[in-house]
C-alpha cells in the first residue's frame, strides 16, 4: 500500500477529507522526526515502539577488492512491534481478526 492508498483508507474510516488526513499525517511525521532527532523513543500502545539506536563504528571489507574500510558510528531508527502484531504476522496476517 502506498501513501495515497493509506490516506484514502484512513479518510474513509475517519469520515474526514483526504486533505485533512494528509495534513494530520504530515504534522505527525514532523513531530516524530523532531522526537527522534532528540534521541527519544516513541511507544504506541497496541502497535509498537520506535527507538533511535546508536550503531557503533566498525570495519568492513569490500569483497571485490579486499580493501578494509572504517564505517563511522551512526544513529539508526528501529521498530519493535507489540506481541499481538508479531503473532498475527507469524500466523499469516489474517485480516479478519
Amino acid at each position: 500500500m502506498n501513501n495515497k492508498d493509506f490516506i484514502h483508507q484512513l479518510s474513509l474510516r475517519l469520515d474526514i477529507s483526504q486533505e485533512d488526513v494528509q495534513s494530520i499525517m504530515n504534522k505527525t511525521i514532523d513531530i516524530m522526526g523532531d522526537i527522534f532527532q532528540e534521541g527519544d523513543s516513541i511507544q504506541m500502545t497496541n502497535f509498537g515502539t520506535f527507538e533511535v539506536k546508536k550503531r557503533m563504528e566498525r570495519v568492513v571489507v569490500n569483497p571485490g577488492t579486499k580493501q578494509r574500510m572504517l564505517v563511522p558510528p551512526k544513529l539508526v531508527l528501529g521498530f519493535k512491534p507489540v506481541a499481538s502484531i508479531k503473532e498475527k504476522l507469524k500466523n499469516g496476517g489474517n485480516r479478519n481478526e
